[in-house]
């Protein structure tokens, strides 16, 4: 064979070899989650020692959230002041240690945050999981490449400046002494709207909204080690050895089995199963809880850290004599913040609701999408966390953004104006980082037109330009049409009002088992719980018939129902028990509506859950008005 023809089979050969390595590599990194970022130069930022008298916008909290908002602010052309009452930025991020992404998806599992969170998020790797350093300095970079953006840490509000119902100004104080700084616009992006509740946005608290106040939302609280044998964990999750679990290069997450097998030493602490972050030698675990915290009171969240710490000892404990890995295990540190769900929640122009999010709901100014599951966590240690739904997508309105009230201020992050359901959601940091870009493009504006933010959210064509701006920054406001669950079917709108007011959940499925058969003990929960939200103050005639009924039913088999049961049970509360009981007195009585009743046989049968939904939902409503 002539020397130069095989010269060409060689590099024939090679090329083929190379092309098969190279595409060996491109599909082996589909699946590699491992962070690659080049390090960001960080310069640790300062307080401000003199400030201008007046600002156009001033963005108030150093959050995710608030970050976005300022750096939109200023590149829309305000001259921006971004003020932070601790040492640095990122907040939850930076002070609660949480590196865990939860991520808003679509049908695709494309991210449907985008415009600066995206810029942010490929500043951390793209990925689900980032290294905490690394985040605090992209927040600064996107910071310090705005001229028209000052940032001044380390320096407290101390009340805003207020002129009737108008904020116009900030009282603030640092090193360097008190300031008032006057603003044409304000954004609030502390965590629990703070600066909203100085300045007398009116607000509900927790579940306030559905009639449970007094209960909280377990907080999280983080566990740093270093020295974990992470390929030991792997293993660990192949083996299933705490029960079903995943992995990525970089994070692991499941072993629901921990729950049942660890034994807390501090009361109303639990650990459920562990999410595990990797980043280098940095090892992040989420999944010890904190059951009762008042997250508005300083010294309720300083108690719940002291006990996180003894807990954390105590976890790391039974991890290195149970947990394959972690036997070398060390605690690298402590979270000086809880990762805590939700506090506040402002009243706006509109209130996103749970009806929003289970419809996949439009908005015609929708300024951003929301899509993430729907979770709530656990209320007591004998609570488990639950998914009320698994949305695709859905607008978050503009007029969710803007107080009730008080004029001159945004609200932004997991405490704007969403329902307590609703913001089980949209409260995650993404959708809060694309309500932020909207409020930085919407400050922009107003202080450009001289109109208030309510003038703006009225104004079809001005929210049309924001949109527009929003579109033009890279965010997602397309219109867009979608279905949802058990659209158009006759018991639509009763799933519609018990799902908004949490009475009945679909998980990650949206599986309602309309079609199962209703069972004694499903429907008697089902009323009670529809009873007690409908009306939490129950008149004393209508509890004790209640409490009655739950424990003569409730004492029952737990067998299927059929309709006279029902009607029984219904008459029992609500006709007088001297008359027959009828399906017929309900409808007269209006407890029961006719184009309802038309869609439930009255002829024997055992009755399935749609049916027992649409009784429940009717006398939710009933007792309701």
């Amino acid at each position: 064979m002539p020397k130069r023809k095989r010269l060409l089979y060689v590099l024939a050969f090679i090329a083929v070899l190379a092309a098969g390595w190279i595409a060996f590599y491109l599909y082996i990194q589909q699946f590699d989650s491992t962070i690659k970022v080049e390090p960001i130069p960080y310069e640790k930022p300062i307080a401000v020692n003199e400030f201008d008298n007046e600002y156009d916008v001033v963005v108030i909290g150093g959050e995710p959230e608030g970050v976005v908002a300022a750096v939109s602010a200023a590149r829309n052309g305000a001259n921006t002041l971004l003020i932070e009452s601790r040492e640095e930025l990122g907040g939850l991020f930076t002070y609660g240690l949480f590196n865990s992404l939860e991520i808003p998806r679509d049908e695709e599992g494309n991210t449907v945050s985008r415009g600066i969170f995206e810029e942010w998020h490929n500043l951390v790797g793209a990925s689900d999981v980032f290294g905490i350093e690394q985040a605090k300095a992209a927040f600064k970079k996107l910071v310090d490449e705005e001229p028209l953006l000052t940032l001044s840490v380390n320096t407290e509000v101390v009340q805003p400046i207020m002129e009737e119902n108008t904020v116009i100004g900030v009282q603030v104080k640092n090193e360097f002494g008190e300031f008032k700084i006057k603003g044409k616009a304000f954004i609030d992006a502390t965590q629990d709207a703070d600066f909203a509740a100085m300045s007398k946005v009116p607000f509900f608290i927790g579940r306030e909204d559905i009639g449970n106040k007094e209960k909280n939302q377990t907080v999280d609280f983080i566990i740093h080690l270093n020295d974990v044998n992470w390929d030991q964990v792997l293993e660990a999750v192949s083996s299933e050895k705490f029960g079903p679990a995943e992995h990525t290069n970089n994070e692991a997450w499941g072993f629901p089995q921990l729950q049942e097998e660890y034994i807390p030493v501090e009361e109303n602490t639990q650990l459920r199963g562990l999410n595990i972050v990797k980043i280098e030698n940095d090892y992040y675990l989420r999944g010890l809880q904190i059951v009762g915290v008042n997250g508005l009171d300083v010294e309720s969240k300083q108690q719940a850290i002291e006990k996180g710490k003894i807990e954390t000892e105590n976890i790391l404990a039974f991890l290195q004599g149970n947990f394959p890995g972690f036997e070398q295990a060390k605690i690298a540190g402590y979270p000086t913040e809880l990762y805590i769900s939700e506090t506040r929640h402002i009243l706006a122009e509109y209130q996103l609701t749970m009806i929003d999010v289970w419809t996949n709901r439009d908005q015609w100014d929708n300024i951003g999408l929301g899509a993430y599951p729907a979770k709530v966590q656990v209320l007591t240690p004998q609570d488990q966390s639950y998914v009320i739904a698994n949305p695709k997508q859905y607008a978050i309105p503009f007029r969710s953004l803007v107080p009730k009230e008080i004029d001159g201020l945004l609200v932004v992050g997991r405490s704007a104006g969403f329902s307590s359901l609703a913001a089980s959601s949209a409260r995650v940091v993404p959708t809060g980082m694309v309500t932020g870009e909207a409020a930085g493009v919407a400050a922009a504006i107003v202080t450009g037109q001289d109109l208030s933010f309510r003038e703006l959210s009225k104004n079809e064509q001005l929210v049309e330009y924001l949109r527009t701006l929003l579109a033009e920054q890279g965010a997602i406001v397309d219109n867009f049409e979608s279905d949802y669950p058990y659209q158009g079917e006759w018991y639509d709108e009763s799933i519609q009002i018990l799902i908004n007011y949490g009475l009945v959940y679909g998980g990650y499925t949206n599986d309602l088992e309309v079609d199962e058969l209703a069972t004694r003990h499903r429907f008697i929960n089902l009323l009670k719980d529809s009873i007690i939200v409908g009306n939490p103050e129950l008149d004393k005639a209508l509890q004790a018939k209640l409490d009655s009924v739950l424990a003569n039913e409730l004492t029952k088999e737990d067998d299927p129902l059929l309709l006279d049961d029902i009607t029984n049970i219904l008459s029992v509360l609500f006709i007088d028990s001297k008359t027959t009981s009828t399906w017929q007195k309900l409808i007269d009585q209006n407890i029961i509506r006719e184009e309802i009743s038309a869609n439930i046989p009255t002829e024997v049968h055992e009755l399935t859950n749609k049916e027992i939904y649409a009784i429940c939902a009717e006398v939710f409503n009933y007792i309701h008005q």
